[in-house]
């Protein structure tokens, strides 16, 4: 064979070399990832963020409940008066029902807290029951009035805050000790945690009983805002009003300090002390999402 033969038999054998390996990558190679299509959303939980603000004098979490994100917080705590006023711990539990199975109720711009059991330890001395409980859990006969009010120090932590503070006080005409000192106690302390914390725009305390919104003051008469806060709440959930509490004569109340640092806030009594009144309270409730709606 010439040389010329060779050239081309070799540059043929190359070429089908070449063809074979080319062959072999094409068919070895990953197949190609399609385009992304619409992507499924990601599920979101509707429930609350819990934070513990503090704890009771037996070591009870006092915890707060936040739904929503916006920037404007509006805080609704309940109670305070422990197991006297069982129900505005109840109403506060329902509130929150309700809250985590209507996220839309929430304007994108707020944010709303809820503190259910301030005095857990006045409410165990009556219910008998760690954290939330039921109608069914209130004994017929919670004991002699006023049982469960204090926590368990023997204060009445509606006295125990920065306005007019005074070691004793009273209720009903009767005295009763307010602390050693304002915020002495750790649940008026867990408050005073809150209210730096959220930086509410509004507070709502639920009591009971009188039928009747109260707007706060200090000394120094209530406000434009602590007025349109009580009108408000007030219309929608069909309560009387009151600019002043003047049952008689009171030191130390939360929503007066609130009132001194410049936050409004209202005191909502419920008709009596075994009843909830929640549609009445979330027409309330709503009413002021409106008023501080963007």
């Amino acid at each position: 064979m010439g040389s010329s033969a060779a050239k081309a038999l070799g540059a043929g054998l190359l070429a089908l070399v070449l063809i074979g390996i080319g062959l072999l990558v094409y068919f070895s190679r990953p197949a190609p990832v399609p385009p992304p299509g619409p992507q499924a959303p990601v599920a979101t939980s509707t429930g609350p963020v819990a934070v513990q603000v503090g704890s009771s004098v037996a070591g009870r979490a006092i915890t707060a409940y936040t739904y929503g994100t916006g920037q404007t917080n509006l805080l609704f705590v309940g109670g305070i008066h422990g197991g006297y006023e069982w129900n505005s711990a109840l109403l506060a539990y329902q509130f929150m029902d309700y809250l985590s199975a209507h996220p839309e109720a929430v304007p994108a711009n707020e944010s709303i807290t809820v503190i259910p059991s301030a005095n857990p330890d006045g409410v165990f001395k009556v219910i008998g029951k760690e954290g939330r409980f039921a109608v069914a859990d209130v004994p017929a006969n919670p004991g002699p009035l006023g049982t469960g009010r204090m926590n368990a120090h023997d204060v009445d932590l509606n006295r125990n805050f920065d306005c007019h503070w005074a070691a004793t006080s009273t209720w009903q005409g009767r005295p009763e000790s307010a602390g050693t000192a304002a915020f002495s106690e750790p649940e008026a302390q867990a408050i005073r945690t809150a209210i730096t914390k959220y930086k509410p725009s509004a507070v709502v305390f639920w009591h009971s009983a009188s039928g009747t919104v109260y707007a706060s003051e200090c000394g120094a008469g209530a406000s434009t805002q602590d007025l349109a806060v009580m009108n408000t709440y007030a219309t929608a959930a069909g309560y009387k009003t009151s600019a002043v509490f003047d049952a008689y004569s009171i030191t130390g109340d939360a929503e007066g300090w609130l009132a001194s640092i410049g936050i409004p806030a209202v005191t909502v009594e419920l008709t009596t002390h075994d009843v909830v009144e929640f549609d009445k309270n979330l027409a309330g409730a709503k009413a002021l999402f409106k008023l501080y709606q963007k």
